[in-house]
């Protein structure tokens, strides 16, 4: 599992491949945490990120640490990108619980800092 997620993030973020949220999350994939509330189905997710990927083309996330236990994965991560309106670099941090079942991601619950101005 923690080499699914590894592959996850590379694809669906660093690599900017949104259609794997269809292959990745089940169908009745539920994100706690999305910005508008919970949501279900992977639709959202995709949307989301495809909204990232206009907002900060530079887009890349690093996975910091990762833990498996059970049918769950957590991970910290930290995401960089640059700001299109001022030019400068920023970054935000984040934790990321993930549930499996039928080798599908079914929950997700994440919380982020807000971003903030990093030198180079």
């Amino acid at each position: 599992m923690k080499a699914f997620v590894q592959r996850h993030f590379e694809d669906f973020v660093n690599r900017r491949k949104s259609d794997v949220a269809l292959t990745n999350f089940s169908d009745g994939f539920l994100d706690h945490d999305e910005a508008g509330g919970p949501v279900v189905g992977p639709l959202a997710a995709k949307t989301m990120m495809e909204s990232a990927y206009r907002l900060w083309p530079d887009l890349h996330v690093s996975v910091e640490d990762i833990l498996a236990e059970g049918d769950k994965v957590m991970v910290r991560n930290r995401w960089s990108a640059t700001n299109q309106s001022t030019g400068r670099r920023i970054q935000f941090k984040g934790f990321v619980l993930w549930r499996f079942a039928n080798r599908k991601i079914v929950e997700r619950w994440a919380t982020l800092t807000s971003p903030e101005e990093i030198n180079g």
